[in-house]
């Protein structure tokens, strides 16, 4: 090591020297001093004073101070944590260890201090040039050279060995809160002597947790004196913290259903802050009168940790957001616990932009069905109306989903099959307690204002902009099943799928029974007003009526009941008011046909001026089969039946003549045939020729054979509706605003599709339809060529 240039630092006067070095021995470059008295620092005072040397000896002291720090003092501290193994590890031995090298810095620290005490009195502040004075004191040059020094050359593994000393000592703190210590099965075979302590990990008759303690007490305490404490030891301290904050927090994960906030909150008082107390306060829980700038700064310290705690809690919270989507409202206690983790940290938008990333991930995919995606959409909004009563983080976070499920063509079909369902689903739930929320309308607004809970009212948020704000007041009031139509932006295209579920279920039922019906349709009335759903309340009267009238005409006072066959009951439906049937047409048997015109005459004589058009590829017919010596009644589609009445009169049938005769294209006839195909009745020959077959064996077999694809294409024919879909009976219905877009186009030329919205809402406002759907509708009339569209404005070609 380069040692200070003795010879420079000399006075030349033999007395004086030797009482220079006795009382400052760093100008020795030594760093252990003698006793001196206070005659003796008088006397070199003096000698000094005389020679006019003061000056000189002052600069001496902290060039030689400087050197000692630079060349001995930092580099025999950090030489203890160059390797890992020649420091520290994780035990008590390893933590004596630490305690010792700082034990040793600090008496170096203490020796220039001591010298510092010395040289107040040698060379007075006064006696020195201004130019020449540190500035603001000694004390101050001393220490901040001694820092400056120390940590200008930290080892890069200095923090890692440091680690395991307070990773050691909070185990021992933590483990000191715990009430009851349970031993494990192994343990308690064990003499008690031979059983180990948790935290030291030695046998209990020779525990070193209050070695432990006593060096993290004082060793700390060594820190703080020398100003190292949170300097050298405070990242190390945070990160520990920190670590142990995630670890208990990590635990918490999948456990959504109940509340862990109130548990967190109570180990972060009893074990984190004990922790650190005694890290800033020399292992000491109670403050003095005097520590006043401890206590301001543990009470910093305590803030910053709450804060972490509630930023990971809500971290952990949000990467299980999906699952607690799903689960709600089990997981209720969690979106709780985020509620308030949230209002502690500003973190929305980091919020908003994971949970909505999330959803995408997760639902937003070919792979998923669109009743998964519409079940975790009204799950998200569910959770989220929860979790902000605003609706602003709802409507960002579920707008692509709702995007994205306008863009399904089953969707509409799905959301009112949900309404309308068995009342397990979510939004039949939804749909029941509108029943109990219009209960409510008969009180006055007073009367509901004093019902609301008052106490929990939150105000506006007032970082929104005033858009959102306006958009906050309008959902206030907003449910789920209003937030669910939506997604179209019209309740016109949800009435329409219901009055189509609405028929295909009517006219699928043998035995017609309308009580539920009817009590759905008046739930849908709260939701979507009497206006809209005045179609179905006609529907459903058509069934009461149908039934009556069809007891009427086979009852002996109609006087015509010996003419009608009893086997035929007809639903009697009001064209106007059902969606439109599909335009498919089928030729029924004689005897099928007969029977109907039969019906048709005894309804024509029961109600004069009126008369019935039948649909026949509509409604159910049960049949007695019998084959193979067996008899069963099935039920079956009218043109199933149909066709078993073909192939009892003739067995055997060439495609193309028995689609001629039931006046049906081959492709559908061949469809059907297979509903009889998979029953092993009819089985297909060569040069599409279909045969009915006669024996048992051979029918099983032909049976095994048409398990698979016919029967597939026998479900798709199942449950092909009779009616128009509602995208179709939609579009059907805008046809009518063609005639108004011509008139306008030849009287102004051309216009842009805005204007052309403005002017229909004006002058065509029966039919409510937006922007986008009549943009459709022009789209396919250019495709048609019945419109030209060009610099943002269409026009009609020009003949």
């Amino acid at each position: 090591l380069l040692q200070p240039n003795l010879n420079k630092m000399q006075i030349g006067d033999t007395e004086t020297d030797r009482l220079l070095h006795k009382v400052f021995p760093c100008l020795q470059a030594k760093l252990k001093a003698d006793e001196v008295t206070e005659a003796e620092l008088s006397r070199l005072h003096k000698l000094l004073q005389d020679k006019g040397r003061l000056t000189q000896v002052y600069r001496w002291f902290f060039a030689a101070s400087s050197k000692l720090l630079h060349n001995v003092v930092v580099p025999e501290f950090w030489a203890h944590f160059t390797t890992r193994s020649s420091c520290y590890t994780d035990n008590p031995t390893g933590i004596t260890r630490f305690h010792k090298a700082v034990k040793e810095l600090f008496d170096r620290y203490s020796f220039f201090r001591r010298q510092l005490k010395r040289l107040e009195k040698v060379c007075p502040r006064d006696s020195v040039p201004v130019t020449v004075q540190k500035s603001p004191n000694e004390l101050f040059e001393f220490q901040n050279q001694f820092h400056c020094t120390l940590l200008g050359s930290v080892p890069h593994e200095f923090n890692e060995l440091l680690y395991p000393f307070y990773s050691q000592a909070f185990l021992v703190i933590s483990l000191t809160h715990s009430k009851f210590y349970v031993a494990t099965d192994a343990e308690l075979m064990l003499e008690p002597d031979q059983r180990e302590c948790e935290a030291c990990d030695f046998v209990l008759s020779d525990c070193q947790c209050v070695d432990v303690m006593e060096a993290f007490i004082s060793t700390n305490r060594y820190l703080m004196m020398m100003g190292l404490l949170e300097r050298l030891s405070g990242a190390t301290f945070d990160l520990l913290i920190q670590d142990r904050i995630t670890t208990k927090v990590m635990k918490t994960k999948e456990n959504y259903s109940s509340s862990h906030m109130a548990a967190l909150e109570h180990w972060l008082n009893t074990v984190v802050f004990d922790w650190l107390i005694c890290f800033y306060n020399n292992g000491s829980q109670t403050f003095k009168p005097e520590h006043v700038k401890v206590q301001e700064k543990v009470e910093r310290a305590k803030k910053k940790v709450l804060l972490f705690m509630y930023e990971q809690y809500s971290k952990a919270i949000i990467e299980q957001f999906f699952q607690i989507i799903i689960n709600f409202p089990m997981s209720r206690p969690a979106v709780d616990d985020l509620k308030l983790c949230l209002s502690k940290i500003n973190t929305d938008l980091c919020f908003e932009t994971t949970v909505r990333e999330m959803l995408c991930t997760r639902l937003l995919h070919p792979g998923v069905d669109t009743p998964d995606i519409l079940s975790g959409y009204v799950a998200a909004l569910k959770t989220l109306a929860h979790f902000d009563a605003s609706a602003v983080l709802l409507r960002g976070i579920t707008q692509p989903i709702k995007e994205y499920l306008r863009g399904r063509p089953e969707t509409v079909r799905c959301v009112v099959t949900s309404f309308t369902g068995d009342g397990t689903s979510d939004l039949a739930e939804e749909l029941a307690k509108g029943e109990k929320g219009s209960a409510n309308a008969e009180f006055s607004d007073d009367e509901l204002d004093e019902s609301n809970d008052w106490e929990n009212w939150q105000p506006d948020p007032v970082n929104k902009a005033p858009a959102t704000l306006k958009f906050i007041t309008s959902c206030q009031t907003a449910d789920i099943i209003s937030m669910v139509v939506d997604i179209y932006g019209t309740k016109e295209i949800f009435v329409i799928e219901y009055r189509n579920l609405l028929a295909e279920r009517l006219l699928s039922q043998v035995e017609p029974s309308i009580d539920r019906d009817v009590k759905q349709l008046e739930l849908l009335k709260s939701r979507f007003g009497d206006t809209l759903l005045h179609s179905c309340d006609v529907m459903l009267k058509d069934m009461t009526e149908s039934k009556r009238i069809n007891a009427h005409i086979l009852s002996a006072d109609s006087g015509c009941s010996e003419d009608v066959p009893s086997q035929v009951s007809a639903l009697i439906v009001s064209s106007q008011f059902w969606p439109t049937f599909r335009k498919e047409t089928m030729e029924l048997p004689a005897t099928i046909k007969n029977m109907f015109e039969r019906y048709t005459k005894a309804y024509e004589s029961y109600k004069v001026n009126r008369t019935l058009q039948w649909k026949p590829l509509n409604g159910k017919v049960t049949i007695e089969l019998e084959h193979n010596g067996k008899v069963q009644e099935m039920q079956v589609t009218p043109a199933q039946a149909a066709i078993a009445i073909h192939f009892s009169e003739q067995s055997r049938w060439e495609l193309d003549a028995l689609a001629l005769k039931m006046n049906m294209p081959p492709v559908v006839l061949r469809k059907r045939i297979a509903f009889w195909q998979a029953q092993g009745i009819i089985r297909e020959g060569q040069g599409n020729v279909f045969d009915l077959i006669e024996n048992g064996t051979e029918s099983e077999n032909a049976s095994d054979q048409m398990q698979t694809v016919p029967h597939e294409m026998c479900e798709e024919e199942e449950a092909e509706s009779a009616m128009e879909s509602a995208s179709d009976q939609r579009e059907e219905e805008l046809q009518v605003f063609w005639s108004y877009i011509e008139a306008m186009l030849t009287n102004l030329d051309s216009l842009p599709l805005d204007r052309i919205h403005q002017m229909l809402k004006m002058f065509a406002s029966q039919v409510d339809f937006t922007q986008d759907e009549l943009k459709h509708i022009l789209q396919r009339k250019v495709r048609e060529h019945k419109l030209v569209y060009a610099g943002g404005v269409y026009q009609l070609p020009k003949s």
